[in-house]
């Protein structure tokens, strides 16, 4: 980490507790996706057998092409290069793993057998918005897996509404032939429902329940609820049947809790965060485009509380380069974050989080 980060980091996070770092250790049996739905915590996905998913808590790789942000656009500045997104996730990739090229890095955290779901985050690019998941590293992502020997049947891209899913400009005659999009709508779910947050009962999704390895593609957002939106929301609130109901209190310690069912550990593998743009204020949503700022980086981590907060320093950085209060000061700090360091879903003190900085 940068000796810049470093001093922000101290400044933002004075007084916080820090979490142990540790990978998260599944319980119950195990259980290959699609197996009978038992009780709470007995849907779990094992990797395929002689398989070990790459996993390095507390590790970042950012990824970024110059100082020229705008080159990296196109179109008015709206979406990135396809070129560019794609040699950016490639390096990113290579760069976490050590291999020496695309689908080299996937077969780090996927395996040939696996059934794949990749979670999208669309929600703000509805409606002829921009800022969303871009199609231009969806499209390399997949291509990479099926390069891997993935079936094009067994890889499901998914995200809760239609409106999302376009905004992402992702649709199935852009992509390679028997890869399926999947829309749930709060709804597709097939699992009995389980209390995992008190006295809310919620199920979680088919696309992630049938999925043996969920890869998670998000962004890096201001939120009106929470404060910070980014890997973990994503993954939780993207694919549960109620997530409203699980939004008082700044969705604390819901966040947390929800991502640590053994439903969600067992699955997730691997965190993609387009940063291309970033918002700042006002958001989920992308109303305000002076609240959208360029920030043309690429990051990968095995780690959703390590990206998240380090993710949450890059707003805080932006309100205040803006003339913002932090989200902390305007009484939106994202306290499940922390929460979830303290349930060992990962590494929350920034001073331990170690981010690699390279170049396309």
């Amino acid at each position: 980490m940068s000796d810049r980060s470093r001093d922000w980091s101290r400044r933002h996070f004075l007084g916080s507790a820090a979490a142990l770092a540790g990978a998260a250790s599944f319980t119950g049996e195990l259980l290959t996706a699609g197996a009978a739905h038992g009780a709470e915590g007995s849907l779990v996905a094992a990797p395929p057998p002689g398989f070990t998913p790459l996993s390095k808590p507390g590790r970042i790789v950012q990824v970024t092409k110059g100082d020229d942000l705008a080159a990296l656009m196109q179109q008015n500045q709206l979406w990135p290069k396809p070129e560019i997104a794609r040699a950016m996730l490639e390096k990113a990739l290579t760069a976490f793993t050590g291999a020496g090229n695309l689908e080299s890095a996937l077969g780090r955290f996927i395996h040939a057998d696996d059934v794949v779901a990749v979670k999208l985050n669309g929600i703000a690019g509805q409606s002829g918005a921009t800022m969303a998941v871009n199609f231009e590293l969806v499209l390399p992502l997949v291509e990479g897996l099926l390069a891997l020997g993935v079936p094009a049947g067994k890889i499901t891209i998914y995200e809760q509404f239609g409106s999302y899913m376009n905004g992402t400009r992702t649709k199935a005659s852009k992509l390679p032939k028997g890869v399926k999009l999947g829309i749930h709508g709060n709804a597709d779910a097939t699992m009995r429902g389980v209390q995992v947050c008190k006295g809310i009962e919620t199920k979680y999704v088919r696309f992630l329940t049938e999925a043996t390895a969920v890869i998670n593609m998000t962004q890096m957002k201001d939120h009106s609820i929470c404060g910070y939106t980014g890997c973990l929301k994503n993954v939780t609130h993207g694919s549960i049947t109620n997530p409203s109901k699980h939004h008082a209190h700044r969705a604390s310690p819901q966040i947390a809790e929800l991502y640590a069912h053994d439903i969600v550990r067992s699955r997730v593998r691997l965190h993609i965060t387009d940063a291309f743009k970033i918002i700042y204020d006002q958001g989920p949503l992308d109303k305000n485009p002076a609240r959208r700022i360029l920030h043309g980086a690429v990051y990968v981590s095995t780690d959703p509380v390590a990206m998240d907060v380090y993710g949450w320093g890059v707003i805080d950085r932006a309100r205040q380069e803006n003339g913002l209060k932090s989200l902390a000061a305007a009484g939106r700090e994202p306290s499940y974050l922390r929460i979830a360091g303290e349930k060992g879903l990962g590494v929350f003190d920034l001073n331990a989080i170690k981010l690699t900085q390279v170049s396309a």
